[in-house]
């Protein structure tokens, strides 16, 4: 295995737990406050987590699963570039952008409905990491 698909494997592997700990521990911890407080908490969240780092990490794992699927693990990166980079800009972004102009009534929608997807993009990026990981 080379360096640049071991980079991958750990790069989706981090995206993985990212999501993990939003599917068990923040979603959850939110879902226990008022939603005035909830929604501006992940309305902060959310703004926070636009940075270099996660930047970096987040697309650059899609460039890594581009290359590795060409050559040759194309469902490994695959999983990736669906199951995260294409659920995170067409399902959970457009729900961070109505929750940022929306009132606290949206947020028991947007609650269940982006935890929902969450869960999606984290069994894809386990998915994404076991597969690249045996070879495929």
């Amino acid at each position: 295995m080379g360096i640049l698909t071991l980079t991958t494997i750990i790069a989706t592997g981090l995206m993985a737990g990212l999501f993990f700990a939003f599917s068990v521990a923040v979603m959850p911890g939110l879902a226990d406050l008022p939603p005035e407080n909830a929604r501006g908490a992940m309305r902060r969240i959310n703004a926070r987590i636009q940075n270099p780092v996660f930047l970096l990490v987040f697309l650059g794992t899609a460039v890594l699963c581009v290359v590795v699927a060409f050559q040759g693990r194309i469902v490994g990166g695959l999983l990736y570039l669906v199951g995260c980079l294409l659920v995170t800009m067409a399902v959970n972004v457009p729900m961070n952008n109505r929750l940022e102009s929306s009132s606290d009534s949206y947020w028991p929608e947007y609650l269940r409905n982006w935890t929902l997807w969450n869960h999606v993009r984290t069994v894809a990026c386990t998915a994404s990491t076991v597969i690249l990981l045996l070879g495929f």
